[in-house]
C-alpha cells in the first residue's frame, strides 16, 4: 500500500511498529545500502526518515561514492515459455513491442495509467 510509505528526493521508506519493543522503525526501500530509522511518533519517524537519507547522501559524498539510485526501472522477470509466447503474441496483436506491452498490463495492474 503506498500510503504507507514516507517519500524522499525519489526514495521511499517504509513504516513500521514493532509491539515488542514499542517502537516505530522503518527502511529505505529499493536499495541494496541499508538506512533504517526510528522514532516515538510518526512525525519523528519520518523526520529520522529524511535525516537518514540525508546521511546517506552526506557519506556518500565524502566517500566519492554515488548514492544508490532506487528503483533504477529495470527488473528481469522468469515465465515459463509457453506464457511468453502467448505474451509475445498479445504485444504483436496489440501493435506494441513485448515490453511495451508488459509495462501497460503492469501499469494497469498497480491502478497507474499506462505510459
Amino acid at each position: 500500500m503506498m500510503d504507507s510509505v514516507f517519500k524522499h528526493k525519489g526514495y521511499l521508506g517504509s513504516i513500521e511498529y514493532d509491539d515488542r519493543d514499542k517502537i516505530l522503525h522503518g527502511r529505505v526501500l529499493g536499495i541494496s545500502d541499508v538506512i533504517s530509522y526510528e522514532g516515538d511518533s510518526v512525525a519523528e519517524l519520518e523526520g529520522g526518515f529524511r535525516d537518514a537519507l540525508e546521511s546517506y547522501f552526506e557519506g556518500c559524498k565524502e566517500v566519492g561514492k554515488q548514492p544508490e539510485k532506487p528503483f533504477s526501472g529495470k527488473f528481469t522477470v522468469r515465465v515459463p515459455s509457453g506464457l511468453h509466447a502467448e505474451m509475445a503474441l498479445k504485444a504483436k496483436d496489440s501493435g506494441k513491442s513485448l515490453n511495451a506491452w508488459v509495462v501497460d498490463v503492469l501499469a494497469q495492474a498497480a491502478g497507474h495509467e499506462a505510459r
